[in-house]
């Protein structure tokens, strides 16, 4: 594997940046010349518009797909913050929890984790409810 350095770090996916992309940006500078220059003015307004979809949809897609891995990693960091708090799995009752609950246990400092687990378990606490019980909050500013 190649050494990291600051000239190679940023990393392209090539169907998306040098295919997806670039063709969509042509065929939606395509359709709206031929809006204007063509008799199919409606026609070719409305195939714009569809291409404008589409490239919306593409980015906001991309956005999902960070949030999906995130939540796969706050899920484990609180696995691993529980067992090493512990020693024993979280995986045990982690089906009890939803996953707004989860979420809102990410804020909590490790002293404070144990007891609002006990009492999102036994109360059935909301996210929100969780996040307003933490006394000292343990900022998460890495968030997609």
């Amino acid at each position: 594997m190649k050494i990291q350095t600051y000239y190679n770090h940023i990393r392209f996916y090539t169907p998306h940046h040098f295919v997806y992309y670039p063709v969509l940006v042509l065929f939606l500078g395509s359709s709206i010349y031929l809006a204007f220059t063509t008799e199919n003015t409606l026609i070719w307004s409305f195939i714009s518009a569809c291409f404008v979809f589409l490239f919306c949809l593409a980015y906001m897609l991309r956005q999902h797909y960070a949030l999906t891995l995130q939540n796969r990693i706050v899920r484990l960091e609180l696995r691993y913050r529980y067992f090493t708090l512990t020693g024993k799995r979280l995986e045990e009752f982690e089906y009890k929890l939803t996953d707004d609950q989860i979420f809102a246990l990410r804020f909590a400092p490790d002293n404070e984790i144990l007891p609002l687990l006990q009492d999102a378990l036994k109360n059935n606490l909301s996210g929100d409810a969780i996040k307003k019980a933490i006394v000292h909050w343990r900022a998460d500013y890495n968030r997609v």
